[in-house]
């Protein structure tokens, strides 16, 4: 065997490892996988299609009404909000807590974990996301706040969960890089596109204009045809 095609070898068998492993993550799985299936090449794609998962589902659902002492307001709004402890989701929190809380709604925060992550209940990934989501529970004061863990892709299982929890807002928070506005980062951008659920998506580096809290960017999906963007005050 000559050089060029060990190399044409090399090349196509890494590539076919690193393009399953990447299909995997995408679609919920632990993005670690793709360390093994680039050592494994084209043997790792059988392998990918017996273990994919391909219906979101929940790990854990803590209710509103077990997380607040209070009654809950049957008639605010029911407010999703994408959470995974990163500045864009805290922003987003803190924009779905002052724009909706007054209002009487209520929160529930909705951490997207990999199918893989998921299969230990006393793992502690679980355990961190729990102490991170019951410090944001604290945070809110007397808003009505519950939350859940959902395995799977991250955009697919917000709106699958607020669809099905019949939420009236879904809030997340940006994280696209670049020059342009439009770059909302791939979980916004797949609700934004996907979502029967109204969505809304803050923009942490939108500032007010008297220099005080973000104002956040929003981006509405109101019906499967159709989208409305805007900035929203308070």
């Amino acid at each position: 065997m000559n050089w060029a095609v060990f190399v044409a070898f090399l090349v196509v068998w890494v590539l076919s490892g690193l393009v399953t492993g990447l299909w995997m993550a995408r679609r919920g799985h632990d993005p670690r996988w793709t360390i093994i299936a680039v050592i494994l090449g084209p043997l790792f794609v059988p392998i990918a299609f017996e273990r994919i998962e391909r219906v979101p589902r929940s790990v854990e659902v803590t209710t509103v009404a077990r997380q607040h002492a209070g009654e809950v307001d049957e008639g605010g709004l029911r407010v999703m909000v994408g959470y995974d402890g990163s500045t864009e989701a805290k922003h987003a929190l803190d924009a779905a807590r002052r724009l909706f809380g007054p209002a009487g709604g209520v929160l529930e925060l909705v951490v997207v974990i990999s199918y893989d992550d998921a299969g230990d209940p006393d793992s502690e990934l679980l355990a961190t996301v729990r102490r991170r989501l019951e410090q944001a529970v604290e945070s809110m004061g007397d808003i009505s706040v519950g939350y859940a863990v959902l395995a799977g892709p991250a955009g697919r299982c917000l709106g699958w969960f607020a669809e099905e929890h019949h939420a009236d807002v879904l809030v997340v928070g940006r994280r696209g890089r670049g020059m342009s506005s439009r770059m909302l980062g791939s979980v916004a951008e797949y609700l934004i596109g996907h979502s029967h659920v109204p969505v809304l998506v803050v923009d942490p580096t939108v500032v007010s204009p008297d220099g005080g809290t973000n104002e956040p960017t929003v981006a509405v999906r109101v019906a499967p045809e159709e989208n409305v963007t805007g900035t929203a005050s308070n």
